[in-house]
């Protein structure tokens, strides 16, 4: 029988210990990896949730930027973004036009000089821009979210419109007040006037056995006429009667005032042209009032063009800017010499006149009617080049559809017609397409 040493035995037991220690460890640590596996695979599909996710908001915010970039340069207000320095770091494309300036001449520098190179650092209200603009300044200091001070902000607008309708409005309340005072002096000198042509119509009953002091008389008489046809002229400007609206041809009215003017333009060299949009072929409107508005306005434009020039009368529908539908518009437009800028506000004041002769009641008259007709006139006129009156009037729809018509042409036969009366090369039709 052998006997194995102590020794030995115990050698293999420990070795037997340590395998199951190893097997121990080895399978801990597989089970540690597999672990470690599923956490990274978690790990990337989270990561990838979040990169999407991230990604998303990148679109986002790019869209959201790029919507916001597209509403800031699609205003019609100026805007310029200014740093804690003073110094610009945004603007939009009407900051460039309002400061007449590239956006690369506007970025990075001072908005003092930037004012000042665009004229626009003046304190009266409106400002005037390069361009002919009126502009009002608003500067607007930026906040962060905690509040600390981030820059400031400079809004151009444009209130050209506005004081338009500031300017008309201040031009109706003046009429308005001077309509008024007009009137009860014209009431009161009546009163007078009559008694006086009763007199001079007794005087020249008794003096017909005296031709010479007859005449003095028939001079009393006439002068009283003359008052009473101002008069009458006052009267019309203060209270316009435009009670009879109707249906009316436009190109009608148009060639009825032509030949109401025909002595005018008799002897001169003005073309005269007109163009009607088959859309605007027919006007509502007072058609004794509108001739009287057409009539003193071509007789104006004549009067402006001395010898030669174009007369032209237009007739459209168009959009207003503002909402409400389209707008009838009946322009009188000539060549001659223009309104001086300083005359523009008055042309429409009773008795102001830049003629010897004239009375200065044509315009303020035209005024009235169309104010009547609830219209407006708008003027344009360059020094040197010409004028345009445009009488804007809300457009009325007929209840029944109404085509165009088609559009005759002028009688140019002898003794009927406006060209008949004012000679046929002063008289030229322009078609006109919808």
């Amino acid at each position: 029988m052998n006997v194995q040493p102590i020794s030995a035995t115990a050698d293999s037991d420990l070795l037997h210990e340590a395998f199951r220690s190893f097997d121990d460890a080895a399978a801990t640590l597989q089970q540690s990896y597999q672990t470690m596996t599923s956490r990274l695979e978690q790990l990337d599909v989270e990561l990838a949730d979040r990169n999407e996710a991230l990604s998303r908001n990148l679109r986002t915010n790019e869209e959201l930027r790029e919507h916001l970039t597209a509403i800031v340069e699609s205003l019609s207000t100026g805007l310029l973004v200014m740093d804690t320095e003073g110094l610009i770091t945004r603007c939009n494309q009407a900051g460039e036009q309002f400061i007449g300036l590239k956006r690369g001449q506007i970025i990075g520098r001072s908005l003092a000089v930037c004012l000042r190179e665009a004229e626009l650092d003046g304190g009266g209200y409106p400002l005037t821009t390069q361009q002919g603009a009126a502009v009002a300044l608003s500067k607007r200091d930026l906040r962060s979210s905690d509040g600390r001070h981030a820059g400031s902000l400079l809004l151009i607008q444009d209130v050209t419109a506005v004081r338009e309708l500031e300017d008309r409005l201040q031009r109706r309340n003046r009429l308005e007040a001077m309509g008024e005072m007009v009137g009860r002096i014209a009431h009161e000198i009546r009163n007078p006037l009559g008694s006086i042509e009763l007199f001079a119509s007794m005087l020249r009953r008794d003096l017909n056995g005296a031709p010479a002091l007859r005449g003095y008389a028939e001079h009393i008489s006439s002068s009283v006429h003359m008052m009473n046809r101002l008069l009458t002229n006052l009267l019309l400007y203060t209270k316009p009667d435009c009670s009879h609206g109707k249906w009316h041809e436009t190109e009608a009215l148009m060639l009825d005032a032509l030949t109401l003017a025909a002595h005018a333009v008799a002897n001169t060299r003005i073309d005269i042209r007109l163009k009607v949009d088959p859309l605007a072929s027919r006007i509502w409107c007072d058609a004794g009032q509108m001739k009287q508005v057409l009539l003193n306005l071509i007789l104006n434009s004549i009067h402006a063009m001395p010898g030669s020039g174009t007369l032209t009368l237009s007739a459209a529908l168009t959009e207003e800017q503002t909402p409400g539908g389209p707008v009838f518009r009946l322009s009188v437009s000539d060549t001659g010499v223009g309104i001086a800028p300083a005359q523009r506000s008055k042309i429409f004041d009773p008795f102001f006149t830049t003629r010897d002769e004239g009375t200065g009641l044509g315009l303020a008259i035209v005024h009235a009617i169309v104010e009547a007709h609830r219209g407006r006139i708008d003027v344009e006129s360059v020094e040197g080049r010409g004028t345009t009156l445009t009488i804007v009037l809300p457009h009325r729809r007929e209840s029944v559809r109404i085509e165009a018509p088609e559009r005759p042409e002028p009688d140019r036969g002898a003794g009927t017609g406006v060209s008949a009366m004012i000679g046929e090369r002063h008289f030229v039709e322009e078609e006109t397409s919808a």
